[in-house]
């Protein structure tokens, strides 16, 4: 079996870092938003809201794209 360099991209990803997910800009605003508001969680929460719906739309997408996939193949 050969050994992938470590330039080569993985064949998942969103699995890779968090920056390459389309949600990195839901992920930082949130970040910003606790550094705003020193930890505050309560003045972040549509921040959060909206970070989790990305990723919930992010999973289901790769969910859909599994299933063509045969795992033999």
């Amino acid at each position: 079996m050969a050994s992938r360099a470590a330039t080569d991209t993985p064949p998942y990803p969103s699995a890779a870092r968090i920056s390459d997910s389309p949600c990195f800009p839901q992920y930082t605003a949130s970040l910003k938003c606790l550094e705003e508001f020193s930890s505050d969680k309560s003045k972040c929460q549509e921040h959060f809201d909206v970070y989790k719906e990305c990723k919930k739309k992010e999973r289901e997408a790769r969910l859909e794209r599994n299933k063509s996939r045969s795992f033999f193949s």
